[in-house]
């Protein structure tokens, strides 16, 4: 792991490092990095923003840490609270659906989202967080480019928050509740040895390569940590993609180490000999000599949430001129969507957006991502995505080139971040009562107490089942502020173990088939609490929270799977479901469709103390199997109390909470309009 402390007798520079006062990020001056408490409280970065770090248990994998992120892009609570704990902003990018242009684009965002963006817009300003407003860009670009810095800690409810690992940051992409209560992770250490100019492809290479020898799940509950010589080979945005898509092996977050692209370079060296939980070797070689890159392309994206900043920008540019030196002209169809305001409009300055469109490219909002269903790919610099030259020779690229900063600097473009106003008190936060897309919460019912006994089985989960499974996307998207409207695409993705099919599931109590939603509700208004059973890795892919609060809104008491996700697990227990684990996971063999079950051990529900399932099949015959799980002392609270917002509602908590932790307040990972859910619900 990286040293905090070997190397703090050399000082910053010169003088002690907490009398340097460096601003959190350009637009909010007035927060400061805390560098001296980074540096006095302990040895690795992690560890150096705890909030107790003298008294704190640290057994990687097992304890949980108690936080003090030094900025927080969370779900913001309003139990009783006037302000955040930490700086905090609010994105909005995913509201942005990128089909003809930029402008165009954005017009039909702001128009069709209009109630969305006033309440964000209000609801910001009363509460005291920052304010992204529709076109400042996707989050991940706005996180690198205006609050990562080096030795820092973030926490974001958006999956891909880890962008900031690029220059050397621990950013981590939770599910809200987890945010100050993280578990102590893991480390792997991936040793990059040899160097290679071939940036755009190393990075992509580097990431795949991870994700193929630990595979999807395999860096579940651990911090990747980037080291070695062919560290120098990557620009800071190259380290970002690849930390970026660290989420999607399912690492708490990814990091790498100093080099010339950052300053604080004392704490951000790898030890010699420090201790890795698994260890990779990589050669960069390899990647040249053994992959032979894409193939013919129907639709070129440049940009997106992973490769959208300037540097992106100027190399794909780089083969355009090339291209256009040769009289060649495009073969695909190919769109550019800038990460960022800031970045649109400096390639616009520089020239890059009239090239691009010179050669026929569209240039899009800065957004996500093309229409849903729209084929698309990141081109590369491979000559078969151009025709040939008017006299039929073969040409080949040259590999591109491109500026890692722009030379004039950036360009802000139109300022769209609203901070905190001084005066709040007046504010009125914009929910219309009869709106189908913002509803206010009403609390979840505490735990009764009593043992769960006779619960039906909503649906035997058969294989993958992501947060998209869970909660679909597409034309649902526009309730994610509305908690009863959105219930209603609840698991209708889910395959059923029983028949194949997905949304086909027989209701108990009437023995006939219908829709999941419905069947979970039906069940609800009825008094009965219900469990889902699931595979492997269940409800991977991005930090959803809404995954979380349908099936809780419908009256689900358990989620029992062979494993899960780490953040839709934390997410299912902030809502004061059950997450719990097969401790056999072949003994979801044995859960039968049509079972009855009861969930003993409640009574004495304690961290590291299995529970036990009854099952009480059709023919009359039971089975018990044991439950592990992964509560702690505070999240067994989250389930008595009924949720973590009743539990933090409370007047002790009140008095005593030091953080906030519920809501959705980001445009993370598909969850722009959930802020409506919590900051106002109570």
């Amino acid at each position: 792991m990286f040293n905090l402390s070997s190397r703090s007798a050399k000082a910053w520079r010169s003088g002690k490092i907490g009398d340097k006062k460096v601003a959190m990020s350009l637009v909010e001056p007035n927060a400061y990095i805390n560098y001296q408490r980074i540096e006095d409280n302990l040895a690795i970065i992690v560890y150096g923003h705890l909030d107790d770090p003298h008294n704190q248990d640290i057994v990687r994998g097992t304890s949980y840490l108690k936080l003090r992120p030094d900025m927080a892009i969370l779900q913001f609570m309003s139990a009783g609270m006037d302000t955040a704990a930490v700086p905090t902003t609010v994105h909005c990018d995913h509201l942005i659906e990128a089909q003809v242009g930029g402008p165009k684009d954005l017009a039909r965002a702001v128009n069709t989202n209009k109630e969305v963006y006033d309440f964000l817009a209000t609801a910001t300003a009363k509460y005291g967080l920052g304010f992204w407003k529709p076109g400042s860009g996707i989050i991940h670009q706005i996180i690198l480019e205006n609050y990562a810095f080096p030795g820092g800690l973030m926490i974001g409810t958006d999956s891909h928050t880890p962008n900031a690992g690029g220059l050397g940051m621990v950013a981590c992409g939770v599910g809200g509740a987890d945010a100050v209560d993280l578990k102590c992770p893991k480390v792997i250490g991936v040793n990059l040895t040899g160097k290679s100019a071939a940036g755009l492809l190393l990075r992509v290479y580097v990431i795949l390569k991870v994700a193929g020898i630990l595979t999807v799940k395999g860096g579940t509950g651990a911090i990747v940590e980037y080291k070695g010589p062919g560290v120098e080979s990557l620009s800071c945005t190259g380290m970002a993609t690849i930390c970026n898509m660290g989420a999607e092996i399912g690492a708490t977050t990814s990091i790498f180490p100093f080099n010339h692209r950052m300053s604080f370079s004392h704490n951000l060296q790898a030890d010699e000999n420090a201790e890795y939980d698994e260890h990779v070797e990589m050669w960069f070689k390899e990647a040249v000599e053994k992959n032979n890159w894409p193939a013919d392309l129907r639709v070129a994206l440049i940009g997106s949430c992973t490769n959208s900043s300037y540097e992106d920008m100027s190399r794909a540019v780089s083969i355009v001129k090339q291209a256009a030196d040769h009289g060649l002209t495009t073969k695909s169809k190919f769109t550019v969507t800038p990460g960022s305001e800031q970045v649109r409009a400096t390639i616009d300055r520089d020239g890059y957006i009239a090239t691009f469109e010179e050669a026929g490219g569209i240039v899009l909002a800065n957004a996500r991502d093309v229409k849903k269903g729209e084929v698309n790919s990141i081109i590369t610099s491979y000559n078969r995505n151009f025709t040939g030259g008017a006299d039929g020779k073969p040409f080949k690229f040259v590999d591109p080139t491109g500026a890692e900063l722009p030379p004039k600097g950036y360009d802000p473009g139109e300022n769209t971040f609203q901070p905190p106003p001084q005066d709040r008190a007046s504010v009125q936060v914009a929910v219309d009562p009869k709106s189908d897309r913002l509803q206010l919460l009403t609390p979840f019912a505490p735990w009764d107490g009593k043992t769960p006994t006779d619960l039906p089985i909503l649906i035997k989960v058969k294989g993958k089942c992501t947060t998209d499974h869970i909660s679909a996307g597409g034309p649902w998207l526009k309730y994610r502020g509305h908690l009863e409207n959105i219930s209603q695409n609840c698991l209708i993705g889910a395959i059923n173990s029983e028949n194949g099919e997905a949304n086909k599931v027989k209701n108990q109590i009437t023995g006939e088939y219908g829709a999941v939603p419905q069947t979970g509700a039906y069940y609800r208004d009825h008094g009965i609490k219900w469990v889902v059973i699931g595979d492997h890795n269940y409800g991977e892919g991005s930090s959803r929270e809404h995954a979380a609060l349908e099936p809780r809104f419908l009256g689900g008491m358990a989620v029992i799977t062979r494993s899960f996700a780490r953040i839709h697990e934390t997410n299912l227990k902030k809502q004061g479901m059950l997450a719990l684990t097969f401790a056999d996971s072949e003994d979801y063999e044995k859960v039968r469709p049509d079972d009855r079950v009861d969930i003993l051990g409640l009574e004495s529900f304690a961290p590291g103390k299995n529970l036990t399932l009854v099952l009480k099949h059709s023919d009359g015959s039971k089975e018990e199997v044991s439950l592990a799980h992964s509560f702690n002392e505070g999240q067994i609270g989250w389930f008595k109390a009924g949720s973590a917002l009743n539990l933090v509602s409370t007047p002790w908590c009140l008095r005593h909470s030091r953080v906030e932790l519920t809501g959705i307040a980001d445009g993370g990972d598909g969850e722009g309009e959930g802020a409506a859910i919590n900051v106002c619900g109570q």
